[in-house]
């Protein structure tokens, strides 16, 4: 394991944001990252993975370590369902393409999520209806402070929505090193009725539907919407979809009869942020560098040189018009590293 000096995060981020880390080093291996948190003369360590679901906003004076520890094996199986421990380096989407080649079903909805395994617990990723609790099992992970290792339960995680132990409490306490996930082997139960999906299928003159076929649907319709952060920068929805109470959305529907939203509970509703971002008029709109996307409004880009506090000023435009149009306050999805 080589430590770097002074090493351009640009192409270690999707929103391609250009920060410098003062020190750098890749591990792929429990016992690189061991030695990697162990390394005395670098008091103060910074977790890399796939950088998809970050905005840095300045240099960062610190040992940056790059998690690329890669294996996908089977754990358990049975006539039914099997278990995958998947390392924490591994690409999500190449992830999710590999379940698909082996006939396993569940994670369908979520294809093209950028980032790396290792990073879903924390912000329970979803999509389409679809999130990672519902396929988790547990995850492995290292305490930071002491180098022991740690089994986490779905209920030891406390996932909420995009949310997690470990973007709360256990923030910046554990690297989570795998995840377990149980999938189908045969009798998929498929999710078709959130967002396009169905319509995608009809399109396609799709009407029996397989696990491969939800998921090329899924490419399709994310595709049509968000950018790639290859040909631009950006890190997938930067908002997270606000819940109110009943009480708020029959206020808000009676002002707003047309917009759309999702019945969560009886006493809870959430609202689509891109089209709240999209109807106070930001949809398409640039500021220098950097914008929100042509296609979907809830997809902040960086144009070419959008620095990361550039982006945060235009978050935070667009948080305080939607509160003002609405009385609804969206809040951002993205970790935002200060």
């Amino acid at each position: 394991m080589q430590v770097l000096q002074n090493i351009s995060l640009k192409s270690y981020n999707t929103f391609g944001i250009a920060v410098t880390a003062k020190y750098f080093c890749e591990v792929t291996s429990i016992a690189n990252l061991k030695e990697a948190l162990s390394l005395k003369e670098y008091p103060t360590k910074f977790i890399l993975s796939g950088g998809s679901n970050m905005l840095l906003t300045s240099d960062i004076n610190a040992l940056v370590i790059y998690i690329n520890i890669k294996g996908i094996t089977i754990d358990k199986e049975d006539e039914d369902h099997v278990t995958l421990k998947i390392m924490a380096g591994e690409n999500w989407h190449d992830m999710v393409l590999w379940t698909l080649k082996n006939n396993y079903g569940g994670l369908e909805n979520m294809s093209l999520i950028p980032g790396k395994v290792g990073t879903s617990p924390i912000q329970n990723i979803g999509a389409y209806g679809v999130e990672l609790k519902d396929n988790f099992v547990k995850c492995l992970t290292i305490n930071t402070s002491t180098l022991e290792e740690h089994t986490f339960n779905k209920k030891a995680c406390e996932f909420g929505y995009r949310d997690s132990f470990f973007k709360q409490e256990g923030k910046g306490k554990h690297i989570i090193t795998a995840v377990f996930l149980k999938l189908t082997k045969k009798n998929h139960t498929l999710n078709t009725s959130y967002g396009s999906i169905e319509e995608e299928l009809e399109k396609k003159q799709i009407t029996n539907p397989t696990i491969k076929d939800v998921s090329n649907a899924v490419i399709a319709i994310r595709q049509s919407k968000l950018p790639d952060p290859k040909e631009l920068g950006n890190s997938g929805s930067f908002f997270k979809n606000p819940i109110i109470t009943k009480k708020d959305f029959i206020h808000f529907s009676s002002k707003h009869p047309e917009a759309p939203y999702y019945k969560i509970s009886e006493e809870e509703y959430k609202i689509p942020a891109g089209w709240l971002i999209e109807q106070s008029g930001f949809k398409g709109k640039r500021f220098g560098d950097a914008g929100v996307h042509t296609k979907q409004a809830l997809v902040l880009v960086n144009y070419d040189n959008a620095s990361g506090e550039e982006i945060i000023q235009l978050a935070s435009k667009i948080i305080k018009t939607v509160q003002t149009k609405f009385n609804i306050y969206i809040v951002p999805e993205v970790n935002i590293i200060k």
